[in-house]
């Protein structure tokens, strides 16, 4: 009984820890979908951006999708609208400079797409402590996903032109 107790003592101070220092985790069966907005000329989208925010419609067919979350900021939305009118879901704005612990949370044990930015992708890869190259080119679609245990895997794909 003094084992189980030490055990269950030591798990909660460290997981106190870990909560204390900002460190985020993926819950068990989640999926985070993460693209950085598509190709832009000045602070809008391009022609070409405009045909790869149509692609990743097509590149996400058969996934299922909760939610839709992105910065509010022009060239996301944007990049969030064929996708949105396609799911029927409507784009919800998280803050840029602080995205990990919204799509954490409001994403728990669901499937959701981050279409964030350069900054705030590797703000993400950082809170969550992933070792892999980050989404971060045009084009760059990541799927992460955490299985019952919590432990994560990453898929990296490519869409559009």
């Amino acid at each position: 009984m003094l084992r189980r107790s030490f055990v269950f003592s030591t798990t909660a101070f460290l997981t106190a820890c870990a909560m204390g220092t900002g460190n985020l985790a993926l819950a068990p069966n989640s999926t985070l979908i993460v693209v950085r907005h598509s190709d832009r000329d000045g602070e809008d989208l391009s022609a070409a951006g405009h045909a790869r925010s149509k692609a990743l419609v097509k590149a996400l067919e058969g996934m299922d999708l909760d939610a839709i979350f992105s910065p509010g900021i022009k060239r996301n939305l944007d990049t969030a609208a064929p996708l949105a009118k396609a799911r029927g879901l409507p784009a919800q704005r998280i803050p840029q400079e602080t995205p990990t612990a919204g799509l954490v949370t409001q994403g728990a044990g669901k499937s959701v797409i981050w279409i964030g930015n350069k900054g705030n992708i590797k703000t993400i890869w950082e809170d969550l402590r992933l070792s892999d190259p980050a989404p971060l080119e045009y084009g760059d679609l990541h799927i992460l996903r955490s299985d019952a245990g919590g432990a994560v895997t990453i898929e990296r794909r490519r869409f559009g032109a």
